[in-house]
């Protein structure tokens, strides 16, 4: 594995942190993550549903592979185990508020004072600095709603919707594994190693970066358009006569114009005056939107995927998340791991979103228990049986 050796310590909870740890452990780090006595409030994401189904997915995705500890950093005990066992650490990550880490030792300060080699790596809502960088946020408040995503993403005249679970967490989970990647090559050359952090405000700010360089450039950008009003009128979303959608993205200018026509079934309209060029085709879009889904509304899904398929066009089907789980293609891009179920089965996973031929793994461990490994990892770190007791002993005392 590509990070073998490289021990990570996860001070984390919810998705944006915990997910950015859990690649780096597909990746072969050895990932410790510290929870407070209650756990890692996803564990209970399923709690309040009435449901008979098993496990916790959602979890077991950004907690697979790692081994789990419980410590109650609100005593001297639990503080001084943390701040030892970061002591040993390649990487420390974390999306505790840094006003409360400083209250218990734990800031990057305090923490890289002990190990000078040390990656700190801080995952914030709203950044370090600024007048709000104190606030608390969730990806749908800090990622889709404060930097622009949702404004964005709403067509003109709808009202805003809230985004799937852990989207713009796990787009700053693969942000805040590159920082981390970044900070460990310059140690390599300096020795030592530096703050590193990411927030979901910019992680937003650049997901939607394309748009938003227009906005900074001119001071203006079109707002996100309906289905029939799209600039370029077969740069949308058709659907065939058995009720299947798809989407075409044609190659820059007008090349792919008449071989689009001649898919639909209506070459006629590439000599049609309100369609002719460019601008008009864009100025009577919602016409040639309308001809154009006439046309595959008698045509069936296959027939109008061979003809884009033989066409080399650029084109794809909309799935449902059953669609993609049953997708071919998905499994042969790597997209799923399997991971063990703890009875001797497995069940299928998202993977990172990064392949190493010949390096990756196949089966990921399962996610750990509530301080499955605390006195494993303790005695690791030169704590006595007697010293890991006297730990257990204070927090169930508390």
């Amino acid at each position: 594995m590509l990070l073998k050796g490289l021990k990570v310590v996860e001070f984390a909870s919810y998705i944006a942190a915990p997910g950015a740890a859990c690649i780096l452990g597909d990746w072969g780090a050895d990932v410790i993550k510290v929870e407070r006595p209650g756990g890692d409030q996803m564990r209970h994401a399923f709690a309040d549903l009435k449901t008979e189904l098993k496990g916790n997915p959602t979890f077991d995705l950004d907690n697979r592979g790692k081994r789990a500890v419980v410590l109650d950093v609100g005593k001297p005990q639990g503080r001084e185990a943390l701040a030892r066992l970061a002591a040993t650490a390649d990487v420390f990550i974390t999306n505790v508020r840094p006003a409360a880490l400083k209250r218990a030792g734990l800031d990057e300060t305090t923490i890289r004072a002990a190990n000078p080699r040390l990656v700190f790596c801080q995952v914030t809502g709203y950044g370090l600095e600024g007048p709000e960088a104190h606030k608390p946020g969730f990806d749908v408040t800090a990622f889709w709603a404060r930097a622009g995503v949702a404004n964005m993403t709403t067509p003109k005249g709808m009202d805003p919707f809230m985004l799937r679970s852990g989207f713009g967490d796990h787009i700053t989970s693969l942000a805040t594994v590159s920082a981390i990647l970044a900070a460990l090559y310059e140690r390599e050359k300096t020795g030592a190693g530096r703050l590193v952090q990411t927030s979901l405000l910019a992680t937003g700010v650049y997901t939607v970066g394309s748009d938003l360089a227009v906005q900074l450039k001119f001071g203006r950008l079109a707002s996100n358009r309906p289905r029939n009003l799209p600039m370029n009128p077969i740069a949308t979303f058709f659907k065939s006569a058995d009720e299947r959608w798809f989407v075409h993205s044609p190659r820059g200018g007008a090349k792919d114009w008449p071989t689009f026509a001649a898919i639909a079934g209506r070459p006629d309209l590439v000599d049609d005056e309100r369609f002719a060029t460019g601008r008009a085709r864009r100025e009577n879009s919602p016409l040639l939107v309308a001809e154009l889904d006439a046309a595959f509304a008698t045509m069936s899904f296959d027939d109008i995927a061979a003809k884009l398929d033989a066409a080399d066009m650029v084109w794809s089907p909309v799935q449902t998340p059953a669609q993609v789980a049953a997708d071919p293609q998905v499994m042969a891009s790597g997209a799923i791991v399997q991971v063990e179920d703890g009875e001797g089965g497995t069940f299928p996973s998202p993977a990172a979103p990064a392949r190493f031929p010949g390096a990756d793994a196949t089966v990921r461990p399962r996610s750990p228990t509530l301080g499955e490994h605390t006195r494993e990892v303790l005695a690791e770190i030169g704590y006595s049986a007697s010293e890991i007791e006297a730990i257990f002993a204070a927090e169930a005392a508390a």
